[in-house]
């Protein structure tokens, strides 16, 4: 696996579960963000937190993936927080409202 392939490492804390996300977020990120998604389900957290760190590029795919994750968690009557966006990726939440949904937390801790 090369460092732009997309990745995700799931780590439970108190009160809730962490995923760091890794590589490029785009169509090819598909099937293992929802993959991703549904073993944080299976674990029953109320808030998921998403280390953006380690991506290296969103596109406008990844970006309808996110929304989809927002849509199953908020379904799911969980909270859904991001940190480790760059101020890029800040803005285009802050633009595509994205972060209506969620809080977004700067800086790379949570």
């Amino acid at each position: 696996m090369d460092d732009r392939t997309f990745g995700a490492v799931i780590t439970e804390v108190p009160e809730e579960v962490r995923v760091r996300l890794s590589g490029d977020l785009n169509a090819r990120a598909d099937e293992a963000l929802a993959s991703t998604y549904t073993q944080v389900a299976a674990l029953g957290p109320r808030r998921v937190s998403l280390d953006f760190g380690h991506v290296g590029y969103i596109n406008s795919t990844g970006i309808a993936l996110v929304v989809r994750l927002l849509a199953d968690a908020r379904r799911d009557g969980r909270t859904v927080r991001a940190f480790g966006l760059t101020e890029h990726y800040q803005e285009i939440f802050r633009i595509t409202r994205l972060s209506d949904f969620m809080e977004i937390v700067e800086g790379d801790a949570a």
